[in-house]
């Protein structure tokens, strides 16, 4: 059996932004594992497409929550949804994201706003509501979706970056809190994942991962659940990532300045 595998059905794991990427990549693991699951995701038709798919292979039960996570009331009705279901969530992935590249002054201040909530508010009020049940029991995995941009303060990423940067800073003292009382928290950071989030073309992910810039979902997911169930607070997967962390912080004004220049057309 592999470790860490359930009785199945025996306990849930709700994931967030389920239906793509990433997302569906960490249900398709605990689904293995045997966890009944609930999956999150405001793209209804690929949500229904993906629990299908889920079910089939896995046989766990598996139930599906069509839901826009970036408005205030989001986390309240999620709590909500879940309890109306019966479930105790085991394991809370809070996966659900946007990315935006574009300097601040030119940024929609919706977006803005969306993006906050989604990335910072609606996570932090999941990992109290869920978070509160698993200390209440005594145990429990929250994993967090940071990115390893939180070292790569570059123009055009300010909003992007700085939302992931309280994920990470948030996920590591929550960790702290609740150590005691059962709950493990992580943050997982990676660098580039071969997903449609950047608004990249098949051909270039797959380029990409051929280059070894960009690592696959399905990787991605694994190295976070694995750093989740051993108890790390903070992960960048892939170890030659970590080794360019350092450089980020002693790179010169005129650097990121022609940096700036060679991208400012990708801005979007």
């Amino acid at each position: 059996m592999k470790k860490h595998t359930i009785a199945t059905d025996s306990k849930t794991a709700l994931v967030t932004g389920a239906a793509h990427g990433i997302g569906r990549c960490y249900a398709e693991r605990l689904a293995a594992l045997g966890y009944r699951l609930i999956l999150v995701d405001r793209d209804g038709g690929t949500l229904d497409t993906a629990r299908q798919e889920l079910a089939a292979a896995h046989g766990v039960t598996i139930d599906t929550l069509v839901m826009d996570m970036a408005r205030m009331e989001a986390s309240e009705e999620l709590y909500a949804a879940v309890a109306r279901l019966g479930a105790e969530v085991e394991v809370l992935v809070n996966n659900a994201g946007v990315f935006s590249y574009l300097d601040i002054l030119a940024t929609p201040v919706e977006r803005i706003e969306r993006m906050i909530l989604l990335h910072d508010l609606t996570l932090s009020k999941n990992c109290r509501a869920f978070g509160a049940d698993m200390a209440r029991r005594g145990s429990g995995y929250i994993l967090n979706m940071s990115s390893y941009s939180v070292w790569m303060p570059f123009p055009g990423m300010a909003l992007y970056t700085a939302t992931k940067a309280y994920v990470r800073c948030f996920s590591k003292a929550f960790a702290k809190e609740v150590a005691e009382r059962g709950v493990r928290v992580t943050a997982v950071c990676p660098a580039g994942v071969a997903t449609d989030l950047y608004g990249l073309s098949p051909k270039w992910q797959h380029i990409g991962r051929r280059l070894g810039v960009l690592i696959s979902p399905d990787s991605c997911a694994r190295r976070g659940l694995r750093a989740l169930w051993r108890g790390r607070r903070c992960i960048v997967p892939d170890w030659w990532n970590r080794l360019f962390v350092p450089l980020f912080f002693y790179m010169p004004d005129f650097v990121t300045r022609r940096i700036r220049r060679f991208t400012i057309r990708f801005q979007r």
